[in-house]
């Protein structure tokens, strides 16, 4: 009977010694991918917060230029308005107006500034050249474009940079280049 009782005994505790090794196996991988999820939710919400706060910028630059200020000025408000992006360092604003002329969409005028040297998505202005100056807006912009007015396009490009080491490995997932336009 002691026999067969030290047996159990021994059984229990083989047994029990396997789920505690099982379990902190299964504890390392719970870990491991929850970190990796806390690091991409890092990232991810800060490149979500930056283009928020390009929306409002392109928005900004845009709002300034079709209220009578310069489009140098309009650039160089939205550079000293970027607070936590850095654009003089790590981003480029294009501030362009664009105008019907024979029924072409055409740059009249484009401002930039910033460190990056980047083009602008709608197109570069020539000067005194009309049909190189000619802008690829989108259908949206495109309808409220009409003979005789103009409409300033405010366009910012920012370097984003990871914090996270997944966020390093995740290139692949997220741009390294944020993109924000706004058409006014």
């Amino acid at each position: 009977m002691a026999t067969s009782r030290h047996r159990a005994w021994l059984e229990t505790k083989i047994v029990a010694g396997k789920s505690s090794g099982q379990a902190a196996v299964e504890y390392a991988i719970i870990v491991t991918s929850m970190l990796l999820l806390l690091c991409a939710v890092i990232d991810f919400g800060r490149a979500l917060n930056y283009m928020q706060m390009m929306v409002g910028l392109t928005r900004q630059g845009s709002n300034l230029a079709s209220r009578g200020s310069t489009l140098a000025q309009a650039a160089a408000s939205v550079i000293s308005g970027d607070a936590p992006l850095d654009l003089t360092n790590n981003g480029e604003v294009i501030v362009s107006s664009v105008a019907v002329t024979n029924n072409v969409n055409t740059i009249t005028g484009q401002a930039t500034a910033g460190s990056l040297t980047l083009s602008s998505k709608i197109g570069s202005y020539v000067a005194n050249n009309p049909r190189a100056s000619r802008a690829a807006v989108p259908s949206g912009a495109n309808s409220m474009l009409q003979a005789g007015q103009t409409v300033y396009v405010t366009e910012i490009y920012y370097t984003y940079n990871p914090i996270t080491p997944i966020g390093n490995l995740m290139s692949i997932v997220m741009p390294t280049t944020l993109y924000e336009a706004a058409y006014f």
